[in-house]
């Protein structure tokens, strides 16, 4: 079955990709979705709406604590007061004014066991492996991936919970190590955060938490499972995952337990299903609806597919046409019935509904 998509609005955003392709989009419960794209030695926040609205200066801009460190997942306060930077031996909060409030530090993620640093804070150890922070909605927490030496020699990689106020460290849990990078997803109940981290061939970690009062509360759904996780929304009580070389998408309890799972489909009958693959980007259109793409199996960017599913039996309903022509990007939901594409080419973001069905002609 073919669906119709509807353009809704378009916005020349250059460093736009990493919306779709990254983790540059940052959305929360009860407030606005937000582009954090780093320009420079800058990183400038965007709120989707005024932008799509016409509005292109950011509305905020901080300067990057380690201009030379290009990795790690940022994140940026409710109010937009203040930004957390996940760097590479510390996780610092500044001010749109560029001063320091706090800076928390750790270990470094660089490779090599032992190796010295220069005491210059800006030098960038070899390789690219990286945490990851989020503040929590609220604006009070601030959930941070980091590396820890507890005994000298010794590595251990740790989910931390500071104060946003001041960094303090409020507790933390223990986690398997191997990580190349890892992105945080608040859940929309306000109180558990997933960590999903990358372990580049060696697979995927999953992980849930929650801080009531003093307790930390944390739990992994790995066993048998090696999956992205890539989405929640408030109309469901778990969260998407898609498997680490695409070969199905599922819908999870919050415990892990599998409430639905889809495999690709090939959209022409003489295509053989087994080289069709999930892309790891896809989400909740709406409460009703999950897209997914499977653009890099589809190669031919004329043969590109994005798909509708149904969000609560994951069950394809069906692939998505546009009115420009085949759309070879991936997809990004907002969870308000649109979803995101970029075109490299203009370097332009486009935003996306489903069509309205025509109505029905009246008897003569």
């Amino acid at each position: 079955m073919s669906i119709t998509a509807q353009l809704r609005d378009s916005v020349r955003l250059p460093g736009g990709r990493a919306l779709v392709n990254g983790f540059a989009l940052e959305s929360r419960r009860d407030g606005p979705c937000r582009a954090l794209l780093r320009n420079g030695h800058e990183l400038e926040v965007y709120d989707l709406r005024e932008l799509f609205a016409g509005e292109r200066a950011p509305t905020a801009v901080f300067p990057l604590p380690w201009p030379r460190w290009d990795h790690g997942v940022h994140s940026v306060s409710p109010d937009g007061t203040f930004a957390v930077f996940s760097g590479q031996r510390a996780v610092r909060a500044m001010g749109t004014d560029g001063k320091t409030l706090w800076e928390y530090r750790h270990n470094c993620w660089g490779p090599e066991l032992d190796h010295p640093h220069t005491g210059d804070e800006q030098e960038v150890c070899r390789g690219s492996e990286h945490g990851s922070c989020r503040i929590s909605d609220d604006g009070r927490l601030v959930w941070a991936h980091v590396v820890a030496e507890p005994e000298p020699g010794d590595w251990q990689e740790r989910w931390v919970v500071l104060d946003a106020r001041d960094g303090r460290e409020l507790g933390w849990l223990p986690l398997d190590g191997g990580t190349a990078g890892s992105h945080h997803l608040s859940h929309p109940d306000g109180v558990h955060m997933g960590l999903s981290i990358g372990m580049g061939q060696d697979g995927i970690l999953l992980y849930w938490a929650r801080r009531d009062g003093e307790k930390l509360t944390g739990w992994d759904v790995n066993e048998g499972l090696d999956r992205i996780l890539t989405d929640v929304h408030a109309g469901h009580p778990g969260f998407l995952t898609v498997e680490h070389y695409g070969a199905d998408l599922q819908l999870h309890a919050l415990d892990g337990t599998v409430i639905a799972e889809q495999e690709p489909e090939s959209a022409d009958d003489d295509e053989d299903d087994d080289e069709t693959y999930w892309d790891y980007s896809c989400g909740f259109v709406d409460a009703d609806t999950v897209i997914a793409s499977t653009v890099e199996s589809d190669e031919d960017p004329e043969r590109a597919r994005h798909w509708l599913l149904d969000a609560h039996t994951l069950r394809i309903r069906g692939v998505v046409t546009y009115p420009t022509g085949p759309v070879d990007s991936y997809v990004r939901p907002l969870g308000d019935g649109t979803w995101l594409t970029y075109d490299d080419k203009s370097e332009t973001l486009h935003r996306w509904a489903r069509a309205a069905a025509p109505e029905p002609r009246a008897a003569r």
